[in-house]
């Protein structure tokens, strides 16, 4: 594993939007960075539109490209998810990318590319808020967006009472990301091996059966079987069937993992929710869990 160099105040870093076209703008966003010290390269896709996407394929692959191949980049922001990473991700040539390694941000849509990176280059990259939330992330997300990229600790512990977590201590490469994302990209060569990982897993807007129905698929798939710990974020806006599908989204989660051992932590604050807290995909994690108490922390 080699980890990018972490930021430093007068860094360049790029935003650029490889799947949906932005509505509205990220000025806040950019001055928040800005506040950081950072300098901010607005890629040509963050403006332009194509159908719902922002820029068609060759546009938006070219502008991650020029972002993964410029030196001056130190970080690459995606501007917000929504659809169209997979369409891009086998035009990107990581080769300058894999020599010298830099921090790539956001979740959701993301996914894609966190997978992609951590199963093919093992280098390590940051599930958290993106430009496009930036105006609705909490403080707390983001300041521990701030701190993942400028290498301070973003160790968490937090208690929660909303479902039982399952005790234990697991120890692995932390992975994962959106769930339909992980489902959608199973036997390609994004697909992580999730084997003695700790996976996390968060999705917004889907039907109950089709969370079970997702679940299903990486169960069968043997994904499910040999990870070391699970960990489960934010499943909001969920939407129910009639009748009832008749499960929460945990009793779902335990229902394909009962059989297993390791721990499981619900209620992560991390997801499509406003408190995201930043998560290094990619780095050896230590996660620790009672039945209303969570501990993450980072090892490598």
């Amino acid at each position: 594993m080699k980890i990018p160099d972490f930021i430093q105040a007068g860094d360049k870093v790029a935003i650029v939007a490889p799947a949906s076209f932005i509505r509205g703008n990220i000025d806040e966003a950019v001055n928040i960075l800005e506040n950081w010290g950072l300098k901010v390269q607005l890629g040509q896709s963050v403006g332009s539109t194509h159908h719902q996407f922002a820029g068609d394929d060759s546009l938006r692959a070219q502008d991650l490209q020029d972002a993964l191949d410029n030196p001056e980049i130190k970080a690459i922001f995606a501007a917000r998810g929504g659809y169209g990473s997979v369409r891009i991700i086998d035009r990107i040539d990581f080769t300058k990318f894999q020599k010298t390694p830099k921090w790539i941000i956001g979740f959701s849509d993301i996914t894609v590319l966190h997978s992609h990176v951590q199963q093919l280059y093992k280098i390590p990259t940051i599930h958290g808020q993106m430009p496009k939330s930036f105006a609705d992330g909490t403080s707390e997300s983001l300041e521990t967006l701030k701190a993942a990229l400028f290498g301070h600790k973003i160790d968490f512990n937090y208690i929660q009472k909303s479902f039982v977590n399952r005790s234990g201590l697991g120890e692995g490469v932390l992975t994962g990301g959106n769930l339909a994302i992980l489902q959608s990209i199973i036997g390609s060569q994004s697909d992580v091996d999730y084997a003695g990982k700790i996976l996390f897993i968060e999705d917004v807007g889907e039907q109950y059966y089709n969370i079970d129905r997702m679940l299903w698929t990486l169960k069968r798939a043997n994904k499910l079987a040999a990870l070391n710990g699970l960990i489960v974020g934010g499943f909001t806006s969920m939407k129910d069937s009639a009748p009832s599908f008749g499960q929460s989204v945990e009793e779902i989660v335990m229902d394909k993992v009962m059989e297993y051992n390791y721990p499981v932590a619900f209620a992560y604050p991390a997801g499509h929710i406003d408190d995201n807290h930043a998560l290094m995909m990619g780095r050896k994690v230590q996660l620790v869990t009672t039945k209303t108490k969570v501990k993450l922390n980072y090892i490598d």
